[in-house]
């Protein structure tokens, strides 16, 4: 039972690996592409279309959250993280959609910053180690 638990614990682990990592890079995109805005009339598609991307991986990175929490027994904290994230993203979308750009920019600069920062926390973690059968 353990082993399959580990197991278990290793699969939400990488699940929610790649979630962050997806965000920060959907972020990115983002970021490259609102430079892209300014010079292009194909800026504000591909702006755009990342910002439905980058809200997508904000909510799979909840869902991998709490994947990783409650059936894998993993701490709960990166679901307040996970959750941060989502709500700075429906903040930024208000904002993009309103045209503020004033504040617009500097809150996707922290999202991009602090999903660095997460990305960086979640891949130096290790998988839970092997645990010792009972009785050997």
């Amino acid at each position: 039972m353990s082993r399959r638990t580990t197991n278990v614990e290793r699969r939400t682990l990488s699940f929610l690996k790649i979630a962050v990592a997806l965000q920060t890079l959907s972020l990115f995109f983002q970021a490259a592409t609102a430079g892209a805005l300014l010079t292009s009339s194909r800026g504000y598609l591909l702006h755009d279309v990342g910002s439905k991307v980058m809200y997508a991986a904000a909510m799979l990175y909840l869902v991998a959250a709490i994947l990783a929490w409650r059936p894998g027994g993993g701490p709960a904290r990166p679901v307040l993280y996970a959750t941060g994230f989502l709500l700075l993203a429906s903040v930024q979308v208000a904002l993009g959609v309103a045209h503020v750009s004033a504040l617009h920019v500097p809150v996707g600069v922290v999202m991009f910053a602090l999903s660095t920062l997460d990305l960086a926390r979640v891949l130096a973690s290790r998988p839970p180690a092997r645990r010792a059968a009972a009785g050997a």
